[in-house]
């Protein structure tokens, strides 16, 4: 049995080169750009997996499992962080078509990919799980491609699960979407059931791009890596002309001109090509040896002949602020250029200079979620071998200003506060400001009580609540982004057995009640825990992290007064009981050179300490504290 896909695949190669392709004989007509979008863990990557082996572009094996998921976090924690595309060839009714597939991330923290990767598409299918049902990131995944206007194909996955309900699942998404039950697609992508019907569905429903090869080259970049012997390498939608190796092409954003040294299709490794023509999806090395070169988002065209820059991508919005520091300030340099090409493949990271008393220089990033915070340091790990210590993440508050000297400072009447030492005296601010979310949240109907009471106890105010069928509610709050930050999703899923899921959007800022709490050592200031915090919640967490500081600074040989205070009113104490420790005291005699090491042991060890006044504290006291404050 040889697929459709493999024959139309073997024919492509040129004869006068074994290594490079020719699509020059797929014209715009015959080409579909498609994304796979889903909730988390409802089976995109499985169903990627199958129709590369349907249409021949992977052999088929046991071991396909994850095959665009290249990272090595996406495979240890079998989510998918980073958006991937791959041409596959397929002969339908006669005809060959080029479809280029991007398999896109389920996780709200990585919305911003799903939304870059829809910018080279014109249609996409939609994945849910018939034993799940719509969950919360279906609902915005799909709102995403239907503000794009991109025709959605709706799969109902894993109906070979002894729960499976495909019926109860096209009542829901007929209900919410609008979408006629006859036009989903049942099928079971890991077993291959009914997976030939989605490419069938994809050639008569998606259309294809509009766009014309006899235009001016225009190329949109939607997602680049860096390779550190090629430089960058730059995924790219054309919606005009066509490209080729020895073309000079102009970056509309740096106005930067380049020799294109290769250009391909990605099957779903690189393959070179002789051209890549106007509505096709590949790559491009351009010798771009500068990270900052390739911006997500940029519109490419040929030297002399300017076109308009596409649109191109609304910038990522933080939701999240940490500080980063080297371990040791002498990696600073490199932890640097890690970050660069990091964020370089991540474009929704932004990046500040800062500096600590304690933790020396650094950066405060700036991320799209918790998760996305833990992955971005797990890669940075694993694919740079950088260690760094992360503070407690944060989130960016804003003050309005009365005060005519800080006006004046600052240039505006508005203050965005993202580091707790910026926050401003209340006597020169009118109000400030906290983020807001708007949250989502899909769960089985007997659990809404528990879910109702942890809302309100972080501070959220009910905007909707509908009954998708008779077992599961879709609930909308607007949340203080600060409240659900940290623990809020972890708590969400405990509450309801795992079943509840959970999305957010922006939602602007409101009125809040906000102080700055600051912890003293001896009555002197821990600049690390200083903390923006509701007035209502600061007692708590005060006393909280009093209680911390004692488990994590050693008794010395006075007493420690560990205080939390906002201004100078004390709201938690606790007090550290002094002790001596001798470390000669087991020498009863013996060689004078015995004694005299112990006490150097001792004196090196202080070397580890930071000194807050005259309270010698260990350097790696702060971040445990901190840490266990985000594991609360």
């Amino acid at each position: 049995w040889l697929p459709a896909g493999l024959a139309a695949c073997e024919r492509l190669y040129s004869s006068r080169s074994k290594d490079k392709l020719d699509v020059s004989t797929y014209p715009v007509e015959s080409i579909r750009n498609f994304s796979i979008i889903a909730h988390v863990d409802h089976g995109k990557s499985t169903l990627a997996d199958r129709l590369l082996e349907i249409t021949g572009t992977i052999a088929k094996t046991t071991h396909n499992k994850q095959v665009l998921d290249k990272l090595q976090v996406e495979r240890e924690r079998g989510i998918t962080v980073k958006a991937q595309s791959a041409s596959l060839f397929y002969k339908h009714e006669g005809v060959n078509y080029l479809l280029n597939l991007i398999d896109t991330p389920g996780h709200v923290d990585f919305s911003y990919e799903v939304s870059r990767s829809l910018s080279a598409c014109q249609g996409v299918i939609l994945v849910v799980d018939a034993n799940e049902g719509i969950q919360a990131q279906t609902v915005a995944n799909f709102y995403l491609a239907f503000e794009a206007q991109l025709a959605i194909i709706p799969v109902i996955n894993k109906i070979d699960l002894k729960n499976a309900d495909p019926e109860r699942v096209e009542k829901q998404i007929e209900k919410l979407f609008d979408i006629p039950t006859d036009e989903c697609i049942r099928i079971s992508a890991k077993q291959g059931t009914n997976v030939e019907k989605v490419l069938q569905k994809v050639i008569e429903k998606i259309p294809p791009p509009q766009c014309n090869p006899a235009d001016p080259l225009k190329a949109l970049v939607f997602d680049s890596t860096f390779d550190h012997y090629r430089g960058v390498i730059a995924n790219i939608a054309l919606f005009g002309g066509e490209i080729q190796k020895g073309h000079k092409i102009v970056s509309a954003h740096t106005k930067k001109r380049y020799e294109v040294h290769e250009v391909g299709i990605l099957t779903p490794n690189e393959q070179p090509t002789h051209k890549l023509y106007a509505g096709q999806v590949g790559y491009l090395i351009a010798g771009m040896k500068e990270v900052t070169e390739a911006q997500i988002g940029d519109t490419l065209f040929m030297y002399k002949e300017p076109v308009e820059p596409l649109p191109g991508f609304k910038s990522a919005k933080p939701m999240v602020f940490a500080g980063m520091y080297p371990v040791d300030q002498t990696e600073y340099n490199n932890l640097k250029s890690a970050l660069e090409k990091l964020t370089l493949n991540d474009s929704s990271v932004t990046l500040h200079r800062d500096s600590s008393l304690a933790l020396g220089a650094g950066w405060r990033l700036g991320f799209l979620g918790l998760l996305h915070m833990e992955v971005f340091n797990q890669r940075l790990e694993q694919e740079y071998n950088m260690s760094v210590i992360l503070t407690a993440p944060t989130v960016p508050y804003k003050a309005v200003l009365s005060s005519a000297r800080l006006i004046k400072e600052y240039g505006q009447t508005e203050m965005t506060i993202i580091n707790p030492a910026q926050f401003p005296d209340k006597l020169s601010v009118s109000e400030y400001l906290e983020p807001t979310v708007l949250g989502t949240i899909v769960t089985p109907h007997e659990y809404i009580g528990k879910i109702i009471a942890l809302c309100q106890d972080r501070r959220a105010v009910q905007r909707d609540m509908l009954y998708i069928d008779e077992h599961r509610v879709m609930l909308k709050y607007l949340f203080p982004l600060n409240e659900i930050v940290v623990d809020f999703y972890d708590t969400l899923k405990s509450l309801s057995s795992g079943y509840a899921s959970f999305d957010y959007e922006d939602a602007g800022y409101q009125a809040a009640d906000l102080i700055k709490m600051d912890i003293l050592l001896n009555g002197n200031p821990v600049e690390e825990l200083a903390t923006i915090i509701h007035n209502d919640k600061a007692y708590a967490m005060g006393k909280l992290l009093c209680e911390r500081l004692k488990d994590a600074i050693p008794r010395q040989l006075f007493e420690i007064a560990i205080q939390a205070a906002i201004g100078k009113k004390i709201i938690a104490r606790e007090t550290l009981k002094a002790y001596r420790k001798n470390v000669v005291a087991k020498c009863y005699g013996g060689d004078i050179t015995r004694r005299m090491k112990l006490l150097r042991r001792q004196a090196e060890g202080k070397k580890l300490m930071r000194k807050i006044g005259n309270v010698e504290v260990p350097r790696d006291a702060f971040i445990r504290v901190l840490k266990r404050q985000t594991d609360k």
